[in-house]
């Protein structure tokens, strides 16, 4: 055969090769946990089911209307150029307040940037997750006060950090279960494979809680997967369960459920949150350039927080003087953050450099005085000015 026929011979089966990579594979239909519809009726699943009084119930909309508060009044500051940045949480209310809620007292939450429903549930004080974004200090609280740990920028990484300390429990002989937010974009990211698989190989008590709402940053979800997200975890061989990320009902128990089974040692779950960021990335994207009105307002009808009032009142589980009320704890709220963003300090400019390394570093010492330098000249222009 000659040279020119082999080659020619060749091509078709390239051809094929590219043609069978094109194709998506075939999966099968996600299967989603549902437990309250958007239009407010409360439906049953076979392997999920909860029930709450009508107090817990007010609660869990409460909760779910402070966060949203909270949430717009940082959005606020920021356009008014009191923060520097803001992830907002807009349409995740339901998945952040559910989980939240799941979790007990000694169970321990790494989350990312945008969890400030799940420390709402923790406890932090609203006020303390803005410093960061204000630039005054670098967290300000204290993960071990809480079980809630400092939120993780770098995107991924938390997952890490989770798998480890649920590995630690284990050894401890705890019962405790360990939860890791991260998002669909953080899904595509080498730590979050890494840690599902020494989560897997090692029994690890952790809930891997995946919040997609379906953009990372201006990436959609269908181009970073080619099957549905939770399904990831099948091939790392832990079970992996797709929830209405809109319902708090159904994330509150397909939480508890992961995290009960964590306990009883027997390892991770991946939950996917299937929900919906209804507003920026943060506050430095513009979602219009690559996001149509017409997918915002389909998720608008899906609002967490409208169907569960609409199954409140349905049931005659909340009157008007409680909705009354809440709307009055709200405007409170929202004074009191703006008035504590305003309030805090600036910090000491070379605090900066404080607590880079116990014991000090050369390197470190040296950037220290280049900067005293460059402030105090600063202040050397200014008496040259008088």
């Amino acid at each position: 055969m000659t040279v020119e026929s082999t080659a020619a011979a060749r091509k078709p089966r390239r051809a094929s090769k590219r043609t069978s990579a094109a194709k998506k594979p075939q999966s099968a239909e996600p299967q989603l946990v549902q437990l309250l519809t958007p239009e407010g009726e409360r439906v049953e699943h076979p392997d999920y089911s909860i029930d709450l009084s009508a107090e817990e119930l007010r609660g869990l909309y409460r909760d779910m209307v402070l966060t949203r508060r909270f949430d717009a009044e940082a959005t606020a500051l920021q356009r008014q150029g009191e923060l520097g940045l803001w992830a907002s949480l807009l349409g995740q209310e339901a998945a952040q307040i559910g989980s939240g809620r799941a979790l007990r007292d000694d169970d321990y939450v790494f989350p990312t940037y945008r969890e400030h429903g799940v420390a709402w549930c923790r406890g932090v004080d609203p006020t303390n997750l803005l410093g960061m974004f204000r630039g005054v200090n670098h967290g300000g609280w204290d993960p071990n006060s809480n079980n809630f740990h400092l939120y993780t920028i770098v995107i991924g990484s938390q997952t890490l950090h989770a798998t480890g300390y649920a590995m630690g429990v284990a050894k401890d002989g705890a019962d405790s279960a360990v939860i890791a937010y991260f998002g669909d974009g953080a899904s595509s990211q080498g730590d979050v494979a890494e840690s599902f698989t020494f989560s897997a190989v090692y029994n690890a008590p952790v809930v891997f809680f995946c919040q997609n709402n379906q953009w990372a940053i201006s990436e959609p979800t269908e181009r970073q997967t080619r099957v549905p997200l939770y399904q990831r975890a099948q091939g790392f061989g832990f079970p992996g369960v797709r929830v209405d990320g809109n319902d708090v009902l159904a994330c509150l128990a397909v939480t508890r459920s992961a995290l009960e089974r964590a306990r009883r040692g027997e390892g991770p779950t991946l939950v996917e949150a299937f929900t919906y960021r209804m507003g920026a990335h943060t506050t430095s994207d513009d979602p219009t350039k690559y996001r149509a009105d017409e997918e915002r307002a389909a998720w608008e009808a899906k609002d967490p927080i409208l169907r569960l009032r609409a199954y409140l009142e349905k049931e005659k589980f909340a009157d008007d003087a409680f909705f009354t009320a809440l709307d009055q704890e709200s405007e409170t709220l929202g004074k009191r953050v703006r008035e504590a963003v305003r309030a805090m300090p600036d910090p000491e400019p070379m605090a900066l450099f404080e607590h880079a390394y116990a014991d000090g570093n050369s390197l470190v010492d040296e950037e220290r005085a280049q900067f005293a330098a460059y402030q105090a000249s600063f202040a050397d222009s200014a008496e040259e000015g008088k």
